[in-house]
This record gives structure tokens, C-alpha cells and sequence, in this order.
């Protein structure tokens, strides 16, 4: 006979289990038989004992309960079943069970500390295995896919052993503060020979460039396979292995990108870039640094651990910046208190809220050895916070969820918060700080494609009666995307006249014979442009970054796309540059549909076009996308993708 029971399911207080298996590959239904023991009353007849002969845990795909908790896109054979929900199983007895004699009880209690209400958010920041990662700059948002992967096989192993790895307690496992403050330290490789290596120098001898990953699933299985670090990454793979590993564990997460991010190196809500005599920006002396953007994470969950209503969205960074508690790592970190300027909650808050809320203050050294303020920018760092919209691949702005509107009164309540429980500021209200206020200055980057001439565009408005002449100074720099110089490739300099009440334009152009031969990464430039203005020795400056045109992928489809049966993928690519590209390698992954491929190419003369066709055989339906990357020394962060919608066979 057999009795179905359906119970909530609810662990002991110390996690799921008190002991951990001997053996993770075990049966879950395995269990020990009961055997009578002892005398044996006269005349007793042993088979009259309640005996389990078997437990049927219906964890088959098709089965009820990866169903009804949507983990059947799980390739693992055993049971998954998510935090809060009910579940089914089935018991057989060795006789018919009698409700009134026997006595038979299961129970389990698992409190969901990472529960989403919202069932279009829950299919976002848990189901969805495929993400979008916004770069570029605040004046240029460029996006491109990733494959978070996190159903894919053996991926839940391996994210299983990230935790033996950071040797997080049993009792540990069931909380998510627990499991993202050591998942930060362990992501990357820094103390703890972690999951990432990263490298900002663009030397990526004997691994793989950042740009190149188009997912997570090789990275993780790569370190599970070799348990040592992978080699490479930068702030966008940590984030994007990050979210894989937390969606796999069933902890809603999602990847956020921070425009215009601070590296404050003191921690004092201020960015300082020291001038010259020229008005030039010292760099031997400026250690702070303004990121094109950071990616970070946030995850879902309450947070017992402090007061009501800071719960909610958490950042959890796994990029090696500053050390927390002597690991690189940070977070949790409540969002809600970053806003209010309750930074005195754990982790790390104080970090964020600098990232998102430092001024810039331009300084330069007198001759008597004082260090006279320039200008100050209050408004460049943190413009504009985003992450990927539900549902869609649109790009959803969250920077009011972080901060205040800049100058409001909120937002200096917020400030004065924050410095009462500690973070340092650095008072700018220096008496010898009076800025020229009835001349503004600024400038705008004209658009181009990789391999173009393009040009700067300096704009002066005088408000005045009075007639100004402006010394003005251009420096353009080839800058890996955290800000960091690799070298000035552009100076120019040119006297400006500025009549009364008029506004005065002069273009700068920048030829492509000034940057190719040093161009990094990304393609960026970081420009920074100064004026004295010669009648009141005021300076004025500003800053800004600019990313070219990459030219992209094309990937298209050929035949019936059914699960089960064969398709094919074609990769196209013209290579822009007046130069050969050499040793170019090619990847194209798409979950449910094709693991990663990859195939090199010893040279694509310029002008020409390379064609790729694979065949692959799908075998999930329903909507998934196909991710191409192309990388080579003289061009990366090439990307393609394309949607695709597999018919059930």
C-alpha cells in the first residue's frame, strides 16, 4: 500500500542537515530499513511492524514536484525543491497502513528568507538564464549579452563546492548573508585562489581575455574541474559568475552597472586630481580614479541581523577592490541604507556609498606649498545606476533607488547621516575657493567608428559684460575603463577669445593614426580639457570619457529550429580596420541550445569577411538567444547575439 503525504517542508534550525552525507552522489530515497530488536513477545509475528520499503521522491523532470517548483531545467538527477513552497512525496509500507494503530510522521520547515512575492520578478531574478551587461560610458551605453547558465550540467555542483571551497558552516548554508559575504571573497582569486583571477593591465598571457567569456558555465566549470583560478577577468565576469552562482542556489540576483563610478583610495567622499602649472592633470600625483562604470550585483533576502526595512535588494561585489574583514570582498550591503546614509549597518556600506556619492575636486599646488582648489564637480560621479529590465532586454534605471536627486534636501539629510556614523568627508569650503562664475565651459565628442578621424567639440559661454581670453588646454589619454591612464596620445593647446554675452566653439580633431597603435580593451578615451582664464587666473575643467564604435557579430540561423533535431548556427564578421587581424578566436554558447564552441583563425585580411557555420542539435524549447564574441590583440569586446525561438518536437 502506499500513502502520499504533502507537507511543508521545514529544516531543523541548524540547516538541512546536522551531518553532512558521506557521499554527495547518494539516492536521497536511500534510507535505512527499521528492524525489530530485542525479545520478541510470545506468539509475535515481525511482519506486523510499520516498515518503509520504499520513498519515492517524484524528482524526475517530468515530475511534480521540478514542475511545480521549476527546477526541471535542473541537469541533475536528484530532488531540487525551493525554499517555502510545498512538495510531494510517496511513502510504501510493507502492509496496508492503519491510520488508528500506526503511527507515521515526516516534516520538514524551511523559512524562505529570499521570498519575491512578484511572479514576473521571480522568473527574472531566478529563471531567467540569460542576462544583459550594460557598459560603455555615461554619454555612450553600450550592452551586450551574457550566459548565466545556471541550469546547465554540473553548474549546481559546482556551485555547491564554491561554498565547501569558502568551508561555509552546514548550518550556514540556509542563509543568504552567510552565503553571499563568503561568495564574494571566494569569487575572486585574490586571498583564497578563488574562482576569477582578474587583470586590468591588458596582459592576459596564458588565459583567456575578460572580453572574450560570453557566460559563466566554462568559468565554472573550468575552476571545478582544476580548482585553481581562471584566468581572466574584469568587474562584469565577476559580476556575471556571481549572479549565476546565486541564481543556481535560488537566492534572486541581479547584475547592476554604476556610470561614472569612484575608486575613493581614502575614503573621504572626495576624488583628487591635482593640476599642474599648465592646468594639466598630474597623474604621478592623482591616485584616485573615476570607473567608465563598475558592475556589482544585488541580491535578494531579509536581513534579520539589522532594523525593519532595510531588507530587500543587497550589493554583493565579488570585483578585488578593498579588503573587508582581511578579504577582498563586500557586502551585503543594504541598498536602503546606502540611500538614507545609514552607513554604520554591515558590510561595506560605507564603501558603496562613497562609489556612488564622491565629489571631484580639482586642486593645484601653490608656490607657497598650499593646495588651492579649482573647481568643483558634485554631480559627475554615480549619474546614472542601471541594471536590466523584467522580462525585457531594455535597460531599467534604478539611481534613485541608491541616491536622493542631487541637491535636494534629501539628499543632504542623507549626506549628514552618513558623516554622524562615520564616513569621512573632506570639507571643499576653502576661503580661497571662489569659482568664475559667469564663464562656463564645456564639451562634447563627436561619435566615430573604430579606425576613424573624429573630433572634440570645446564650448565656452561667457555671461558676462566683460571680454575674457581663455588659455585652454586638451588632453586626450588611451585609459583602461576603470579610469586607470595607460598614456597620453593627444596634447593641444589654443588661445580662446570670449566676447560679451556670447557663446564660442572650437573643434579639436582627433586622427586615427594618434590612437590605433596603443588602443586597449574597449576602445576608450578619456579627455580632459582645462582653461585659465587669463584676466582672473581662474581655471575652469572638466572631463570626460568616450568609447569608439566596435563593429558586431552577425549570427544567423538555417533550418527547422526543434528540440531533437539538427540545426545550424552561421557566425559572420568584416573586419573594419586597414590592417590583417591575427590569431582571432571565436566563441558562440547559447543555454539550452549549444555549449560553448570555439574556432580559431590564424588572420582576417582587412576588408574581408570571415564566415563560421556550426551545426548543433537544441534541447530545451522556447525562447533562447545565441552569444558570438570575437577577440584578437588589435580588437575585443566584439559581440553578436540572436534570439531564437526552438519549437517543442
Amino acid at each position: 500500500m502506499s500513502e502520499r503525504t504533502d507537507k511543508e517542508k521545514k529544516p531543523p534550525l541548524n540547516g538541512r542537515r546536522a551531518l553532512p552525507s558521506s557521499n554527495s552522489n547518494d539516492e536521497e530515497n536511500e534510507v535505512p530499513e527499521m528492524e525489530a530488536f530485542g525479545l520478541i513477545p510470545r506468539g509475535f509475528n515481525p511482519t506486523d511492524y510499520l516498515r518503509v520499503v520504499d520513498i519515492h521522491m517524484f524528482k524526475e523532470p517530468h515530475e511534480i514536484n521540478k514542475q511545480q517548483h521549476h527546477t526541471d531545467k535542473y541537469y541533475n538527477p536528484k530532488l531540487i525543491v525551493r525554499r517555502g513552497q510545498s512538495f510531494q512525496i510517496q511513502v510504501d509500507f510493507n502492509r496496508p497502513y492503519n491510520p488508528e494503530a500506526d503511527r507515521f510522521w515526516l516534516e520538514y520547515l524551511i523559512e524562505d528568507a529570499v521570498y519575491l512575492d512578484d511572479e514576473k520578478e521571480r522568473e527574472e531574478y531566478v529563471l531567467n538564464d540569460v542576462g544583459i551587461v550594460f557598459h560603455g560610458n555615461i554619454n555612450d551605453i553600450k550592452l551586450r549579452s551574457w550566459s548565466y547558465g545556471q541550469f546547465e550540467e554540473n553548474i549546481l555542483d559546482a556551485c555547491l563546492f564554491l561554498m565547501d571551497k569558502a568551508e561555509l558552516e552546514l548550518s550556514g548554508r540556509g542563509n543568504p548573508i552567510k552565503i553571499c559575504r563568503v561568495a564574494s571573497a571566494v569569487i575572486n582569486s585574490r586571498d583564497d585562489n578563488g574562482v576569477i583571477a582578474g587583470s586590468w593591465d591588458n596582459t592576459y598571457t596564458n588565459g583567456v581575455p575578460p572580453s572574450a567569456w560570453t557566460g559563466s558555465v566554462d568559468i565554472l566549470l573550468e575552476y571545478y574541474s582544476s580548482k585553481q583560478p581562471v584566468r581572466y577577468g574584469q568587474c562584469w565576469v565577476f559580476a556575471g559568475v556571481f549572479n549565476t552562482f546565486l541564481r543556481c542556489l535560488g537566492i534572486p540576483a541581479r547584475l547592476i552597472t554604476n556610470y561614472s563610478s569612484a575608486h575613493d583610495n581614502n575614503a573621504n567622499l572626495q576624488l583628487d586630481f591635482f593640476l599642474d602649472d599648465e592646468g594639466k592633470v598630474d597623474t604621478t600625483i592623482t591616485k584616485d580614479s573615476v570607473w567608465n562604470y563598475h558592475c556589482w550585483n544585488e541580491a535578494w533576502m531579509t536581513r534579520p541581523d539589522l532594523p525593519v526595512g532595510f531588507g530587500g535588494w543587497q550589493v554583493v561585489d565579488g570585483t578585488p577592490q578593498e579588503t573587508s574583514d582581511g578579504m577582498y570582498r563586500c557586502g551585503p550591503a543594504s541598498v536602503q541604507a546606502i540611500k538614507h546614509g545609514h552607513v554604520c549597518f554591515q558590510f561595506d556600506a560605507p564603501f558603496v556609498y562613497a562609489e556612488v556619492n564622491s565629489d571631484i575636486v580639482y586642486l593645484r599646488r601653490a608656490k607657497n606649498g598650499t593646495q588651492v582648489i579649482e573647481n568643483i564637480d558634485t554631480t559627475h560621479v554615480g549619474q546614472l545606476i542601471v541594471t536590466k529590465e523584467v522580462g525585457r532586454d531594455g535597460m531599467m534605471e534604478i539611481t534613485e533607488e541608491y541616491k536622493f536627486q542631487e541637491g535636494s534636501e534629501e539628499e543632504r539629510l542623507a549626506l549628514e547621516t552618513a558623516v554622524m556614523y562615520g564616513v569621512k568627508k573632506q570639507t571643499t569650503q576653502d576661503s580661497s575657493y571662489q569659482p568664475q562664475t559667469d564663464v562656463d565651459m564645456e564639451f562634447q565628442v563627436q561619435k566615430a567608428v573604430l579606425g576613424s578621424d573624429f573630433k572634440v567639440t570645446i564650448t565656452f559661454r561667457n555671461k558676462s559684460r566683460n571680454t575674457y581670453t581663455a588659455t585652454t588646454y586638451l588632453s586626450g589619454n588611451i585609459v583602461f575603463y576603470t579610469g586607470v591612464t595607460k598614456n597620453e596620445f593627444k596634447k593641444h593647446s589654443f588661445s580662446a577669445k570670449l566676447e560679451p554675452y556670447s557663446s564660442s566653439a572650437f573643434d579639436v580633431v582627433i586622427k586615427s593614426s594618434e590612437y590605433l597603435s596603443d588602443l586597449l580593451d574597449q576602445a576608450s578615451f578619456h579627455f580632459f580639457v582645462t582653461a585659465r582664464i587669463n584676466e582672473t587666473g581662474k581655471i575652469l575643467a572638466t572631463q570626460k570619457a568616450t568609447v569608439l564604435e566596435i563593429p558586431a557579430l552577425r549570427i544567423k540561423t538555417q533550418g527547422a529550429m526543434v528540440a531533437g533535431k539538427e540545426m545550424s548556427v552561421t557566425v559572420e564578421f568584416t573586419n573594419p580596420l586597414k590592417q590583417t587581424l591575427e590569431n582571432v578566436t571565436l566563441r558562440l554558447e547559447g543555454p539550452g541550445v549549444l555549449r560553448t564552441m570555439k574556432k580559431e583563425f590564424r588572420q582576417i585580411p582587412m576588408n574581408s569577411t570571415l564566415i563560421w557555420e556550426v551545426k548543433c542539435i537544441p534541447n530545451r524549447p522556447g525562447l533562447r538567444k545565441l552569444i558570438a564574441s570575437l577577440n584578437c590583440d588589435a580588437l575585443r569586446h566584439v559581440y553578436g547575439e540572436l534570439n531564437v525561438q526552438i519549437q517543442k518536437p
